[in-house]
């Protein structure tokens, strides 16, 4: 469960026309006055936003992105983008109303980011870039993309929290992980996905990406806004928007290990733990070196219970090889604890 979140939420990606499966869980103002001049903030930072097209196989959609270069390049989320990833297409429409075609650069399911490209574009606006470590709760914030298609959209609010870990569904086979996520009642709402969070000074702080919804009393989930939106810091989504500009992929380190989780109900039946099932490692790897085997039910990672897959993603993203990590795992009823090493990726 994600702290601070009702167990009757759910969260959901925020692409306009690809609203994901959800996954139960669930001199402008100063920091000091409550709230930024959100027309201040509008005038300096909606020319360097843009509203993105996608049409693919699987149907067509929008979502938001931001100009982070001079020459054309837009930072977003990778769930806005994937549906071209295979034979689509991308367009922009900037806040004049003028549109372009755009080319995937690269992206990133872990992190659920992306870059594309504009190309013989001319003085375009580049949103200045801010400190999210800089950021404290209670801290006025403007949110700036397209919800529901609708270009050029502002809305205004706090920083609610700091440091959450949000797991949202990915187009691969595990959840994209929002490390260190900032969490806003900004309203954002389908669309805003890949659009910026800035702070008073107009300067971006974070990549708006998800919301939490609530069932109705139909069971139905709402997918509008409940005041639980969370972005993904400027700390992390830079650096790896920069990564994908200079190598259309990011790198990470590895444990050298595949492992499933083990269902409940399983791991009852057959008087086992509850953890990851170790089905593989590599041979000379960091899982291999450390004594971990095929068989092996690994039931901690780093002190947190290794329940799902999103426990080896998250250490994946927050972790640089040589890294060392503290695994529990669980060996013809034996308990055992051994650290691995992780190796480039």
């Amino acid at each position: 469960m994600i702290a601070g979140l009702a167990t009757a939420a759910a969260l959901i990606l925020i692409a306009g026309g690809f609203i994901a499966g959800t996954v139960t869980t669930v001199a402008l103002s100063s920091r000091s006055s409550g709230a930024c001049n959100a027309v201040s903030v509008a005038d300096r930072v909606l020319p360097s936003i843009v509203t993105i097209n996608v049409a693919g196989p699987t149907g067509t959609g929008s979502g938001s992105g931001q100009v982070i270069s001079s020459d054309g390049y837009i930072l977003t989320n990778n769930h806005v983008i994937s549906p071209a990833a295979s034979g689509g297409t991308l367009s922009v429409r900037f806040s004049d109303g003028h549109t372009a075609d755009a080319t995937l650069t690269g992206r990133d399911p872990k992190t659920d980011l992306a870059v594309i490209k504009v190309s013989n574009e001319k003085s375009l606006s580049v949103i200045d870039v801010g400190d999210s470590h800089s950021l404290v709760v209670g801290e006025p914030v403007v949110a700036l993309g397209a919800p529901l298609g609708l270009s050029s959209t502002v809305t205004a609010g706090i920083v609610s929290a700091l440091g959450r870990t949000v797991p949202v569904p990915s187009d691969d086979d595990r959840n994209a992980i929002l490390v260190g996520a900032i969490q806003t009642d900004a309203s954002i709402n389908p669309g805003n996905s890949g659009g910026a969070l800035v702070d008073c000074s107009g300067r971006l702080v974070g990549v708006n990406t998800a919301i939490a919804t609530v069932p109705g009393d139909n069971g139905q989930r709402s997918t509008g806004s409940v005041g639980i939106g969370f972005a993904v810091p400027q700390a992390m989504a830079m650096p790896i928007a920069h990564e994908l500009i200079d190598t259309g992929t990011v790198s990470y380190p590895t444990a050298g290990v595949d492992a499933v989780p083990i269902p409940h109900a399983v791991a009852q039946h057959y008087g086992v733990s509850d953890g990851l099932f170790v089905q593989a490692v590599t041979r000379g790897g960091p899982a291999a070196n450390a004594g971990i085997r095929p068989g092996d039910i690994i039931t901690s990672i780093n002190g947190s219970p290794a329940v799902s897959i999103d426990v080896l993603t998250a250490i994946q993203v927050t972790s640089q090889p040589g890294d060392e990590v503290k695994v529990e795992y669980e060996r013809g009823g034996q308990r055992h604890t051994t650290t691995v090493t992780l190796a480039e990726g």
